[in-house]
């Protein structure tokens, strides 16, 4: 198997690892962004199911990555569970790990919660940058991370896997701006990190954790259809 074989085979395409960063003093004031954060179940046919994660993007539209509601998402009945509480999806669009790794869900805006019904989360209009700090928002908690440069992977990666984070998070969940309290992009995959070192036949890569991926806003307003008008 090649280099970059083992490297992509390395990158976790269902429930990614919870960062373990500690708590950070002003999560309070970004605990309001958990609204928007639900639970995605599917249900396979005898099966145990399974629980992943998505955001609310307004008019009863849903975001998540693809490997989230699977290959065959009609045979495995996702839904969408908030507060305990599911509701029945339909699929709008679906892509794909290997191009674009989100899927479009939609549910009848008339039976969400009230707290929902007139919400819509903004999508962020700016590229993220090398440095800033972001929050990762899940139903029940939100962390904080930070945007690293493509250059920390394989060289190889770096043009597919261009926006990262320094510590992966749970699949599907959303990557906010804390100032603007806009979504920057959903959580994909954690891909292995390098540090480079100078030796005496050249430079040799060395494994040096792993970085979380994620699908960048503007993406996201390109796999929207546009008839939807969001």
């Amino acid at each position: 198997m090649s280099r970059a074989a083992n490297l992509i085979f390395a990158m976790l395409l269902g429930f990614l690892s919870r960062s373990s960063a500690a708590p950070s003093p002003a999560e309070g004031a970004a605990d309001g962004l958990r609204i928007y954060a639900v639970n995605v179940v599917k249900t396979p046919p005898l099966e145990t199911p399974f629980v992943g994660y998505g955001i609310y993007l307004g008019q009863g539209l849903f975001i998540t990555a693809a490997h989230v509601v699977g290959h065959w998402p009609f045979l495995t009945h996702p839904t969408v569970r908030i507060a305990g509480q599911d509701f029945a999806t339909k699929i709008l669009k679906e892509g794909s790990f290997q191009k674009t790794d989100l899927a479009l869900l939609a549910v009848d805006e008339g039976k969400l919660p009230a707290t929902l019904q007139l919400r819509r989360n903004p999508l962020c209009t700016s590229a993220p940058r090398v440095g800033m700090e972001i929050i990762d928002v899940l139903p029940q908690q939100v962390s904080r991370a930070h945007v690293i440069s493509p250059l920390s992977i394989a060289p190889e990666l770096r043009h597919r896997f261009a926006t990262l984070i320094d510590t992966p998070q749970e699949s599907g969940s959303g990557l906010f701006d804390p100032e603007q309290r806009c979504l920057l992009g959903i959580v994909s995959a954690k891909i292995m990190k390098f540090s480079y070192q100078s030796t005496v036949t050249g430079v040799s890569p060395k494994p040096n954790g792993f970085a979380g991926y994620f699908v960048p806003a503007s993406r996201i307003l390109q796999f929207i259809p546009q008839n939807l008008h969001f």
